[in-house]
């Protein structure tokens, strides 16, 4: 596992795509249920603000999750993010699926997972990260482990890593 530092410019300034599991990563893996079966989950403005600064400067978004949940639909659609998908356990196949649609290589690509199906997609993409607390497959798997934990920043970090890569990029 890489600090962000020693993660390569090039690397990070070759990103299209910022793809992340949701539950663990966006929140902090918890879901609250009530009595009645609505479903709430806590979702960080930081993280928030950094997916909407990625949308503007070009760069795609994308969700995908192995669980189907209406607060992800509703937080996913108040972003903009152009890509949702959920239900889907085999995240790798999910995000090379999404990738080739989008004529994108490995490289181009970075996936945030935190779990055991999230860790494939992390080894494949160019740039592979793990929230802290993530299950051991998912930190081995990662290059890079944020700072923040997730749903408080963790992917306002990565977000953070690719602005400023393309900042430097068009720079003279």
């Amino acid at each position: 596992m890489l600090a962000a530092a020693t993660i390569s410019p090039t690397r990070w300034s070759a990103i299209r795509l910022f793809a992340m599991d949701v539950d663990g990563v966006l929140t902090d893996g918890t879901v609250h249920i009530s009595s009645d079966g609505t479903e709430t989950k806590s979702f960080s403005i930081l993280d928030g603000m950094g997916l909407v600064r990625l949308n503007k400067a070009g760069v795609i978004v994308a969700w995908i999750s192995g669980r189907a949940s209406g607060a992800t639909t509703a937080r996913a659609t108040e972003l903009k993010v152009p890509h949702l998908i959920q239900g889907r356990i085999d995240k790798l196949s999910a995000l090379q699926e999404l990738a080739t649609t989008l004529g994108l290589t490995a490289a181009q690509c970075v996936y945030m997972g935190d779990d055991d199906i999230d860790a494939p997609a992390i080894a494949w993409a160019g740039i592979g990260a793990a929230p802290t607390g993530s299950m051991p497959a998912a930190l081995a798997a990662a290059d890079l482990v944020p700072t923040r934990p997730a749903g408080l920043g963790a992917v306002r970090e990565i977000c953070e890593h690719i602005l400023a890569a393309r900042v430097s990029r068009t720079s003279p």
